[in-house]
């Protein structure tokens, strides 16, 4: 346990990708926790690619922010804090194109033709090394080396005199490793799901040609109108693959990591110390870990969780959502947990925000199903415009100069166009504004978010 230099207390919450916690001692926590007699426990958890030097440096700067806020409010008692740390295994930085304005308000719409999210110019060993320490396991580090080297190699093949018997033979041999490595999905998650059809598909030359299409990594069109290499074309497809395995893996490590590891963590607080209220808050995928933290949670009367926040977030904007108006006919996977939130659920948008307007809904452009357009809304991120098809829901807007009355109720969800505020693009040609979350007003929207709750306070 560490403290701000106000003196409250701050843990850091280690976890493995099972969803583990790997420190401190969970007695020892949940001991800490009740001896420090907190009211108010805000729990913040970091996105993708975030080393622990930087989650450590983000938690450093957002929650003296948070406390700072918390002072002026009412009905806020004792404050405590926790950094959530996960290894959260990311792609190497690109040189992409960044979206013009119009891209950035119609992402997905087909319209746009000179995006490119920079993987050519990576090469296979490149992005595996950078995406091995991400996994634990011996064996599928080695993989993930082995289907770098393996594009390198098909690369040096590009122009050769190779038959297409033989190059085909090299993409079979890339995928099937490539598929080792995908996850097994989750049962009933139909909206965060849309990538596998890449990585399952039984046809790569043809699905690693569209996944470079999609990415900028080749012409518009030149995957069904054989324009150029196919080979070419489906090797730079490869490394796109491999970004959409990344997606893949950290999306589904940090919803059993929420939902094994965290939720019944606080479940087990809730049962020691009924007076703590528990305040959510997440980023990018760090958003879908807190999300999944309320289905490891047994029922509402045994969460003690009074506020979630989710900050551009890295997943299914129909998470939460109920069969009618949802795409996929279903109800989303979070959609009979919302009730574990005593208070609002409130999620941030920005136009700014490219990762996950602009490119992670490309992820699953190639399962083929949807026009470019139309995939933009079924497979489209928290981030990019909020919760859908869920009840009842409000929108507002987030204010950067912090005098923002956002009237928050329990039980209700919140989309809050974050635009003005989180909006910093300089030297981010991939993601925009995604990772702009360290202000002032963002600290304000999670303290209004905690204070507006139906949760039994402790008596004074």
């Amino acid at each position: 346990m560490n403290r701000l230099a106000t003196n409250e207390p701050v843990w850091d919450l280690g976890f493995d990708e099972k969803g583990r916690l790997t420190a401190p001692v969970k007695r020892d926590f949940l001991d800490q926790v009740i001896a420090e007699d907190v009211d108010d426990l805000f729990i913040f958890s970091h996105g993708w690619g975030t080393s622990e030097n930087d989650a450590g440096a983000l938690y450093d700067e957002m929650f003296p922010m948070i406390r700072e806020a918390a002072i002026a409010a009412t009905d806020i008692g004792r404050l405590g804090f926790a950094g959530i740390y996960w290894p959260s295994l990311w792609f190497p930085p690109t040189q992409a194109t960044p979206p013009s304005a119009a891209a950035a308000t119609q992402a997905g719409s087909g319209a746009v033709v000179d995006l490119n999210a920079g993987t050519t110019a990576l090469s296979g060993t490149e992005i595996a090394t950078s995406l091995q320490p991400g996994f634990a396991d011996p064996a599928q580090q080695q993989t993930v080396m082995e289907v770098g080297r393996l594009i390198d190699q098909g690369q040096t093949a590009v122009g050769s005199n190779e038959s297409d018997v033989e190059k085909e033979a090299r993409l079979r041999q890339i995928h099937q490793l490539l598929k080792s490595l995908v996850p097994p999905a989750p049962a009933g998650e139909f909206e965060d799901a849309g990538e596998t059809a890449l990585l399952r598909t039984a046809d790569p030359r043809t699905g690693y040609q569209a996944a470079a299409e999609a990415f900028g990594s080749a012409p518009p069109g030149s995957a069904t109108q054989g324009i150029g290499d196919w080979f070419n074309r489906a090797i730079n497809g490869a490394k796109d693959a491999m970004r959409v395995l990344s997606y893949t893996i950290m999306k589904a490590r940090a919803g059993d990591i929420g939902r094994d590891g965290l939720g019944p963590l606080l479940e087990t607080l809730h049962g020691r110390l009924p007076s703590v209220r528990v305040h959510l808050i997440g980023h990018s995928f760090g958003a879908r870990l807190v999300s999944f933290t309320l289905s490891g949670i047994s029922g509402p009367s045994n969460s003690p969780v009074t506020s979630l926040l989710l900050l551009q977030g890295a997943f299914s904007h129909w998470s939460f959502s109920h069969a009618k108006d949802n795409p996929f006919g279903n109800p989303g996977a979070l959609n009979a947990f919302g009730d574990r939130v005593h208070g609002p659920l409130v999620a941030t948008f920005s136009v700014f925000d490219w990762a996950v307007g602009v490119w992670y809904p490309k992820a699953s452009f190639m399962s083929r199903q949807d026009t470019m357009a139309r995939a933009a809304g079924r497979w489209g991120g928290m981030g990019a415009d909020g919760y859908q098809a869920v009840n009842p829901l409000e929108d507002r807007v987030m204010s950067a100069d912090g005098n923002t009355n956002y009237g928050f109720a329990p039980g209700t969800f919140y989309r809050v166009n974050a635009a003005g505020v989180i909006n910093n693009v300089e030297g981010q040609p991939f993601a925009g504004a995604h990772s702009d979350i360290r202000k002032r007003p963002v600290a304000e929207l999670a303290v209004h978010a905690a204070t507006a709750h139906a949760f039994n306070s402790r008596p004074d």
